[in-house]
């Protein structure tokens, strides 16, 4: 199964891609992460993207394509794949779309949170710096304050997970993906999911979208 998830930051595709990789037994694929991994391994591709990291630009289309095609050509993701966080927008839908070639993406799970719903989630968000577990003070908090239940690592909150910073990440990310919402519609791929409620009731819901292509 190929499957790319859409949402704002906060509204949870790390938490649902990871269930869903474990259920499908396929790869969540995270840009970022493999973006970072590209820059921490200094490959050609990972050196470009150093190069407009450093300039404060978004990293260029041609090279977060050939890191995903590098990455999709990996056995790993032969039989499906799930994309966190790519596409960002219609030309790297295309982009992606003449890299599949005849394999086609199964389905597109758009996860709907209102603003407001991400800010009061991503300020009270800290994760590990050792494992990457998540946990939220208000409704996953962790067994020891500043400490991971996993792996016994020190948590932190991310800068960008404050107020003001979390709404302008979400006027950049409304005005760079609401055409590509329109994109995926026109295919009959995309399903929104309202992922505003608890975690269990909305990871049901996304295999509910999921339909007869998860059978």
């Amino acid at each position: 199964m190929r499957l790319v998830l859409l949402g704002p930051p906060g509204s949870g595709k790390g938490t649902h891609g990871k269930r869903l990789a474990e259920s499908l037994r396929v790869p969540l694929i995270s840009t970022g992460e493999i973006l970072r991994q590209a820059i921490a391994e200094g490959t050609r591709l990972g050196l470009a993207a150093q190069e407009d990291v450093k300039a404060g630009r978004l990293v260029a289309d041609s090279t977060v394509l050939g890191i995903i095609e590098t990455r999709l050509g990996q056995k790993d993701a032969a039989s499906g794949f799930i994309l966190d966080g790519f596409p960002r927008t219609t030309a790297q839908a295309d982009g992606l779309a003449a890299l599949l070639g005849e394999r086609k993406i199964d389905r597109v799970v758009n996860l709907v949170v209102p603003a407001e719903t991400v800010v009061n989630r991503l300020k009270d968000r800290w994760l590990c710096g050792s494992c990457g577990a998540i946990y939220n003070l208000s409704t996953a908090p962790p067994r020891v304050a500043g400490t991971c239940d996993v792996c016994g690592g020190v948590l932190k909150q991310r800068a960008d997970d404050r107020p003001e910073t979390v709404r302008a990440r979400l006027e950049v990310y409304e005005r760079e993906t609401a055409p590509l919402v329109q994109y995926y519609e026109r295919l009959g791929v995309l399903r929104n999911v309202d992922a505003a409620g608890p975690a269990e009731k909305v990871f049901s819901a996304v295999q509910q979208a999921l339909g007869k292509v998860a059978a």
